[in-house]
């Protein structure tokens, strides 16, 4: 069968050469642009994802001063905690000054019994029984030297009593509770308290 658009009127012909336009655009379309344009789209939203983070961190390096400023801040803290709050293996060095604050008080120190620790966020609580002996101006004497100590010591739950038998120099017995604060860096449980000092029993 011998086909040829000549033979055609000529409307058929430019219907012809229509619908093969057609066509060989959808083809185009199809085949090519749509694959095109869905990369194109794809790449459009890694740029715009790109450079949102690029925004941030633009925005970041530009607080910069401020983050070192705050760490600053902060390790200044950290060592200010530190002047006050003893490292836990510092513990028995710290009751043995207390003592040394007691005898200096004229009061004499019966016994130091460790209680359970109380542990916090970023510190240990670690309180101790104290019982004494002596007069009330030596305990006044003793607290006074206690509150202007370089470490944390609270003193709490205080109990005095007249001694049954007053000797000289002594006509009370004291109890009281003395709380020391251990710093706990990175740590989440807390020892045992450290050894009783020197001439305690």
């Amino acid at each position: 069968m011998d086909l040829s658009l000549s033979r055609l009127p000529w409307y058929g012909q430019i219907g012809a050469f229509v619908v093969v336009s057609a066509l060989a655009v959808f083809g185009f379309w199809n085949f090519y642009v749509t694959e095109m344009q869905a990369d194109i789209d794809i790449r459009q939203s890694r740029l715009t994802t790109l450079r949102t983070d690029i925004a941030r961190g633009v925005a970041t390096a530009r607080r910069l001063p401020e983050f070192q400023a705050q760490v600053g801040e902060l390790e200044t803290r950290l060592d200010g905690l530190k002047a006050v709050l003893p490292e836990e293996k510092d513990v028995a060095e710290i009751l043995r000054r207390v003592q040394g604050l007691a005898t200096q008080s004229n009061l004499a120190i019966q016994r130091f019994t460790p209680q359970a620790p109380k542990q916090q966020q970023l510190y240990a609580e670690l309180p101790y029984k104290l019982q004494a002996e002596g007069t009330y101006h030596d305990l006044g004497k003793f607290f006074d030297r206690i509150s202007k100590f370089h470490r944390i010591i609270n003193v709490s739950e205080i109990s005095i009593k007249a001694k049954p038998q007053p000797d000289q120099g002594v006509t009370i017995l004291a109890e009281c509770l003395a709380t020391t604060f251990v710093l706990q860096e990175g740590k989440a449980a807390v020892a045992k308290p450290g050894a009783a000092p020197a001439g305690a029993k």
